[in-house]
Order: C-alpha cells, then structure tokens, then sequence
C-alpha cells in the first residue's frame, strides 16, 4: 500500500517553524515559476483536500469528462444563486471536443483546473506518460483559456507520493477533495443533497460532476446551495482556501 501525504489548512496564527519552512519554499517556487506556488514541505509536496477555519467558507467544484448536456445548466444555477467562484477540473480531450464550454464556464467568473488529457489513472502508468498527459493537457488548456491552470485533479482522483511529485515538477498543486456529493451513482436528489449536508463544515471542498452521466445534480445542487447558505456558509474559490491557509500535514495510508 503506498503512503502519501494529504496538505490540509489552518489559519495564520501562531506559526511554527515547519510551517515557517513550507512558506518560504512556496515563495521560492513562485518567484522561479512566476505562478501559484506548488506546496512543497520538508516532508514534499502535498494535496490539499481541505482547510481548517473556524469561518464558514467551502469550495464548490466540478469534475467533468464527457458530454456536452449538464454544463450550462449547472453554469445557469450558478449564476442564479450567486456563486461566482467553482472550479472545474476538466478532462483536456473534452476540452477540445466542446471549447464553447470551456469559454462559458471563464465567462461565468470561473476557475480552470486540469482534470488530465486521457483521463486514466495515472497511477497505473510510468512517470513519463503521466508528465506527458499533462503538459499535453497543459497546453490544450492554455490555448483554450489563454492562461495555463495551475491546479490538478487527477484522473479519478487517483494519485500518491509519485504522482505529487511528478505534479510538483510540473508547478501544479494537486487539489482532492473532503465532500464527495457521489452525484455519479445516480443515487437520487435527497440522498445527493444529504450527502453534502450532514458532513459539510468549515473549509470543505465540495466535489460535484458535471458530465453527461451525472442525472440529478442540477436538481441537486440548488437545494444544497440554499441549505448551506441558511446555515451561514459562503462560497469561496480554492485558491482563496489556499492562500488564506497555513499548511500542516498527515500521513495517509
């Protein structure tokens, strides 16, 4: 079984001098990348799934793969309950096949993440074919949305310590997630909705699909907005969870 390391978040209070460490190394990597750092740590570089905040903020994103019929809707309940920030990780070939999408989804306000190229498991391949999967991703992506992602979702969110650090050599943090909605299954709206609910807190991230074979989010996910909205939450972007954040980490197995 492999061991990886998960990145997860805390405010800035009283840092300490690991945490101390990681953010100089962040700085060092943005001024040679001129980007969004990568996290690297004295332990490496580290997925983030989650922040821990005491403000109610979550992040809303979409993995999409396949089919051009779930896009606008989502994008259309989006924009009318006010959330202006989600990102979707997108599958770069798909990208390709339907640009008019992508161009909506930045249009909306918002964020563009890789979801990879093939969209396989990059864990079943060698270190080679995994960097070329992304930087053919990589670029297609920036030829699309004029300007290169900088966070990746694997392939099925399947990754471990190598493909963190194949990320990292490539400047792009890995971002998974703490609330899977299991839209994919087709469960039924309320057994969507309260797969969301009961478990959301502070500084989740929220994982939805956006593909063709999803259903039942677009019934779904009103609901879900409104409910975490009555309980206090704001949507934030996960770039904003991650630059508010400090970094600690555990080890996962």
């Amino acid at each position: 079984m492999n061991l990886f390391w998960v990145f997860h978040a805390k405010r800035l209070k009283s840092l300490s001098i690991i945490v101390l460490t990681a953010f100089m190394a962040a700085v060092f990597l943005y001024v040679e990348r001129t980007q969004l750092p990568v996290f690297s740590t004295p332990e490496g570089p580290q997925a983030f799934y989650r922040a821990e905040i005491e403000q109610k903020e979550v992040a809303l994103t979409f993995n999409i793969s396949w089919g051009e019929q779930r896009v606008s809707p989502i994008l259309e309940i989006l924009e009318e309950e006010g959330v202006k920030e989600a990102t979707f990780f997108v599958s770069a070939s798909w990208a390709e096949r339907y640009p008019d999408l992508v161009k909506q989804i930045i249009e909306k306000g918002h964020m563009l993440g890789s979801h990879g190229y093939q969209y396989k498991n990059y864990t079943s391949w060698e270190d080679e074919k995994v960097t070329k999967d992304i930087q053919t991703s990589q670029r297609v992506l920036t030829d699309l949305a004029g300007k290169s992602p900088h966070l990746l979702r694997p392939p099925n969110g399947d990754f471990d310590k190598r493909i963190l650090n194949i990320a990292d050599e490539q400047g792009l943090s890995i971002i998974h997630w703490s609330i899977d909605s299991k839209d994919y299954t087709n469960p039924g709206v309320e057994t969507i909705v309260s797969n969301v609910l009961d478990e959301t807190t502070a500084g989740d991230i929220l994982l939805f699909h956006a593909s063709d074979s999803v259903k039942q989010t677009h019934e779904a996910l009103p609901i879900v907005i409104k409910e975490l909205k009555d309980k206090g939450f704001q949507f934030i972007s996960v770039d904003q969870m991650m630059e508010n954040a400090k970094t600690s980490s555990e080890e996962i197995k």
